[in-house]
C-alpha cells in the first residue's frame, strides 16, 4: 500500500493511476479514503487520476499516539502526497474536516491548485454552542459508556440519507475502533480558527456543494464560502442529501466534480495559450521568470 512520511506521519493514499488531470480528495471526520470509491470508476472512465488520502487518526495513516495536530498539518500531508506522485499541479477537494485541510493546501501552495471542490464544509471556526456539544459528545465517546446510542445519534447526522444500509460500512469500523485515539483529531476539530477572512487569496475555480438536509454544513456557512471565494458561482443543493453527500449521492456528486475538472483544466490551458504567444523579451522580472517555467512545463 503507498505511503508517504510528512513530519512525524505516515500517510496513506490511493491513486488510481490514471494518465490524465489529478483530483485529491480528502474525507470527512470518522471516515477514511475509501468514501469516495463509489465515484473512483467514473472519474477514471472521465480521464481524471483520483487521489484520495487519509487522514490522521483515520484510516491506515500513521501518527504518533496522542501527537496534536492542525488541519495546517493535514493540509501538509497533501501536498506531501502530490509531491511522492510527482504531481505539480491538481484539482484538490474535501468533505467537511477534508474542505477543512483543502482550503489550507489552496493557502499554503496556491500555484499548485487548478480547482477547489468544497462538499458539505465551512471555512469558520466553531460556534460556542458547537464547540460545547462537541466537547459533551468527545467526552462521551472517550468514555465507558456503551457505543450504541452514540453510534445512532452519530450516523444519520455524519452520514445522512434515507437507507441505513448506506450507515453500516461506517458503524460496524466505529464500534471496532480505538476510542481514545481518535482524540487528537477531535481537538483539531475543536480548535480550529476560521479562514473565511483569507478566502480572497483562493482565485482558483470553486465549486461549493451541500446537501439539503445537511444541518452541520447550513446554506449560511456554504453562502459565505461561495461569497468569499472568487472562483465560486453559487452553492449546489442536492436534495434529499444529507453531510455525507459524496457518500450517499456519488452519482450527483461524482459529475460536478468531472465538470469542475474539466473547467480548470481548460482555465490551465488557456493561460499557458496566452503565455506561448508573449514575447518573452517582452517580460520583465519576475512575471517573465513565471510564464518562461510554464511554457517549459507545457512543452
Amino acid at each position: 500500500m503507498p505511503y508517504v512520511r510528512s513530519g512525524s506521519a505516515t500517510v496513506h493514499y490511493t491513486s488510481s493511476q490514471v494518465s490524465g488531470p489529478t483530483l485529491l480528495l480528502a474525507h470527512g471526520f470518522f471516515m477514511d479514503e475509501s468514501m469516495f470509491e463509489p465515484m473512483r470508476e467514473s472519474l477514471a472512465a472521465a480521464g481524471i487520476n483520483l487521489v484520495t488520502v487519509d487522514a490522521r487518526c483515520h484510516g491506515r495513516t500513521q501518527s504518533p499516539d496522542g501527537e496534536p495536530f492542525s488541519y495546517w498539518d493535514l493540509a501538509a500531508d497533501g501536498l506531501a502526497v502530490l509531491d511522492e506522485l510527482g504531481i505539480e499541479q491538481a484539482v484538490v477537494g474535501g468533505m467537511s474536516q477534508g474542505g477543512y485541510s483543502v482550503l489550507r493546501m489552496a493557502l499554503l501552495a496556491p500555484e499548485r491548485i487548478q480547482g477547489l471542490a468544497l462538499i458539505d464544509t465551512e471555512a469558520t471556526a466553531c460556534t460556542p454552542a458547537e464547540l460545547a456539544y462537541y466537547r459533551e459528545f468527545f467526552e462521551r465517546w472517550s468514555g465507558t459508556e456503551p457505543l450504541a446510542p452514540l453510534v445512532a445519534e452519530l450516523a444519520p447526522q455524519l452520514i445522512g440519507g434515507t437507507d441505513p444500509r448506506l450507515w453500516r460500512a461506517w458503524t460496524s469500523r466505529w464500534y471496532s475502533s480505538d476510542r481514545n485515539g481518535i482524540m487528537p483529531a477531535a481537538r483539531c476539530l475543536m480548535d480550529r480558527r476560521s479562514v473565511l477572512h483569507r478566502l480572497s487569496e483562493i482565485t482558483a475555480p470553486a465549486l461549493v456543494v451541500r446537501g439539503s438536509h445537511d444541518s452541520n454544513s447550513t446554506s449560511q456557512k456554504s453562502e459565505a464560502l461561495t461569497a468569499g471565494l472568487p472562483g465560486a458561482d453559487g452553492v449546489v443543493t442536492i436534495p434529499g442529501a444529507g453531510h455525507g453527500a459524496a457518500w450517499t449521492h456519488p452519482e450527483v456528486v461524482a459529475p460536478l466534480l468531472i465538470r469542475l475538472v474539466e473547467q480548470s483544466t481548460a482555465r490551465r490551458e488557456s493561460k499557458l495559450t496566452r503565455a506561448l504567444s508573449t514575447p518573452l523579451p517582452m517580460v520583465r522580472g519576475e512575471r517573465g521568470m513565471r510564464a518562461e517555467r510554464e511554457i517549459q512545463a507545457a512543452q
